[in-house]
């Protein structure tokens, strides 16, 4: 058993999934990463230093809320979040950046390469490369460019220059492409990927990085409640934040688990209506590892589309990837219309506005609450706020 959890059966695999299928020129920088990885988190002070900043930049350990008022408008069980929109800059993606800057930093990098969907992660990226004294480059699609402006501007003021991809779709998986081109032509340079995906040991750095939501979140509802929820819930897209919380309860195994992925306009629209990638995809591989995929008809991954840009990926972590073929977790899919709902109705009776994709994991709970007894716990990890997507949301509601 190797750092990564349950999960990993060998080193960069889960099960089948994950693997090391990359160009020469990205062998050797993974393998320096791979052993850097592993020296820095056999550091005490290197562990001691991460949590100093966890604790006294981010501001963690962020709480546990009950929805007392949605609860009882639902009926049934008791909802509460894992609210990871208080970090700093808004989300569970400044876990990751600062523990991989700490790390670039200790590799001797001076500059950072990332890629982002809805800009959390790039936000995360250019707070982090400030912090230490980096340069960063941040790749975006141009459609994501446009619709998720806030962050732009953030990264922008932070120092990092944002550069938009147009080619394809324009938007998260063009975005890795063009991350990881860059990286290869910058040998000096560090790649800070974002999600629980690409060639090993990305998911494996990513889940170590998120695990500490587990962690806190299994400690927390335990002193306040006396016992564990009977089910966590995630949205899905690469799949960092669910990997994060869920890393904490899967030895539970009387904890159901539960991923949301984005159904879209519609499964039954087919490829290019939606990025539900463990509900509609099959095994193949993308970005440098075997996963579960959404292919097109001539075998290239497919056009994906969803109203939260965090989530349009055409690909999935490799550990979800498993955890859905080993049955320990479930993962379901809810559209576009159903996450909006739920932005709306956690906004209006809770005065929490959450991000989008969060709102996926949000409209599985509104279904599944009314469902569970009074005394049972549903626990929703609530991975970032919804500020930057008020501009592409309140049109949709009509407001």
């Amino acid at each position: 058993m190797t750092q990564a959890g349950i999960g990993q059966t060998k080193r960069g695999y889960y099960g089948d999934y994950g693997g090391r299928f990359v160009p020469e020129g990205l062998v050797g920088l993974l393998e320096e990463l791979e052993r850097a990885f592993d020296d820095a988190i056999a550091d005490r002070d290197f562990q001691k230093e991460l949590d100093r900043l966890l604790v006294e930049y981010v501001g963690r350990p962020s709480s546990i809320t009950e929805c007392v008022n949605l609860s009882g408008e639902l009926g049934g069980g008791r909802l509460f979040l894992k609210r990871e929109d208080l970090n700093h800059t808004g989300a569970h993606k400044i876990n990751n950046a600062l523990g991989q800057a700490l790390l670039a930093k200790r590799m001797g990098k001076s500059r950072l390469i990332a890629e982002t969907g809805a800009g959390m992660h790039g936000t995360a990226s250019a707070t982090a490369a400030a912090l230490m004294g980096m340069e960063c480059t941040v790749y975006m699609g141009a459609v994501d460019v446009e619709r998720q402006a806030p962050n732009v501007s953030r990264m922008k003021a932070l120092g990092t220059k944002v550069q938009p991809v147009h080619d394809g779709q324009a938007t998260l998986k063009e975005a890795v492409d063009a991350a990881l081109n860059a990286w290869i032509e910058d040998l000096g340079a560090f790649y800070l990927l974002g999600s629980a995906v690409g060639p090993c040991p990305y998911p494996e750095i990513v889940r170590y990085f998120q695990s500490v939501i587990g962690r806190e979140a299994r400690a927390q509802i335990l002193e306040r409640e006396g016992r564990l929820p009977d089910e966590v819930v995630a949205c899905v897209g690469g799949g960092s934040n669910a990997i994060g919380i869920f890393s904490g309860f899967l030895n539970d195994t009387e904890v159901a688990i539960t991923g949301v992925e984005p159904a879209g306009k519609g499964l039954q629209f087919g490829i290019g209506a939606h990025a539900a990638t463990l509900c509609a995809g099959t095994p193949g591989v993308v970005h440098g590892f075997n996963t579960y995929v959404l292919f097109d008809e001539k075998g290239d991954p497919a056009p994906v589309h969803s109203v939260a840009a965090g989530l349009d990926y055409p690909g999935v972590g490799p550990e979800h990837s498993y955890l859905k073929d080993t049955g320990r977790a479930q993962y379901i899919s809810v559209t576009d219309r159903e996450a909006l709902d739920a932005f709306s109705l956690l906004s209006r009776k809770e005065g929490i506005i959450p991000a989008v994709e969060s709102s996926h994991a949000l409209a599985y709970a509104i279904k599944r609450l009314p469902k569970m007894k009074k005394d049972q716990i549903l626990l929703v990890n609530l991975s970032g706020r919804g500020d930057k997507d008020l501009d592409t949301v309140l049109p949709l509601l009509g407001l």
